[in-house]
């Protein structure tokens, strides 16, 4: 009966955890322009801004 409980709960996890998505970052528009700059090491946040391309 404990095998049934973890099979279960088991297949239950899995089902679960295959919903998981992954964000990126970058010039998805979602961080802003002064992190883009801070993570690629860049002097300037200008190109990484939307409306000074």
């Amino acid at each position: 009966m404990k095998k049934i409980y973890f099979l279960i709960t088991l297949s239950g996890l899995f089902l679960c955890s295959s919903c998981y998505t992954t964000r990126t970052a970058g010039r998805s528009g979602k961080v802003p322009p002064g992190q883009v700059k801070k993570a690629t090491g860049s002097k300037s946040a200008k190109p990484y801004a939307p409306g000074q391309q």
